[in-house]
């Protein structure tokens, strides 16, 4: 009997794109990776590595396979009614909690591009996520969205226009305006 793959090297990029998908939440995206993960070694059996002769790299395979893991797990997550909760250790994800240190540019450009894409349609953000972010090919990304490569292709087009629209309007806050309250110019 071989050994069974490494899930583990692919815990950071399982991460990402789960902290993407669910729009920074700490708490949740670390539950859906875990949820993958359990998932994933209860199904090892399900998992095929390439044929011998085959190019491809079993590594990509098993990633793509986890993230079609991840993306149907979302998917059922998100059709699941569920109960508000609370974070309690969430301060440091608040946007609207002040800066400490430097970097404040960088902390704005991020907390832009972070709310454009929590903005976009589900299905554009995963295309945009799958290709842009996690480098994965057309082909890819259908295969794990179970989508044809022409959706795949569609969608991310409209997720970049629409990235670059609300990117182009930058969110400011008035002096003296309340606090929470953004005035768009």
């Amino acid at each position: 009997m071989s050994d069974p793959p490494d899930l583990i090297v692919h815990l950071p990029r399982l991460r990402r794109y789960a902290r993407a998908l669910t729009g920074g939440n700490a708490a949740s995206a670390d539950d859906l990776v875990q949820d993958t993960l359990e998932r994933a070694w209860a199904r090892l059996h399900q998992w095929q590595a390439p044929a011998e002769g085959d190019p491809t790299d079993p590594a990509e395979r098993l990633r793509a396979w986890l993230f079609t893991l991840m993306h149907n797990l979302y998917l059922n997550q998100v059709r699941q009614p569920r109960l508000p909760t609370d974070p309690l250790d969430d301060v440091q994800d608040d946007p609207s909690a002040p800066s400490v240190s430097g970097g404040q540019l960088e902390t704005l450009a991020l907390r832009d591009i972070h709310a454009a894409l929590a903005n976009l349609p589900v299905p554009q953000r995963e295309v945009l996520l799958l290709v842009g972010l996690e480098e994965f090919s057309y082909a890819e990304a259908a295969a794990v969205l179970d989508v044809p490569v022409g959706t795949v292709m569609s969608r991310l087009s409209r997720a970049r226009a629409a990235m670059r629209v609300a990117l182009s309007h930058p969110v400011v806050v008035r002096p003296g305006a309340a606090a929470g309250w953004k005035v768009v110019k």
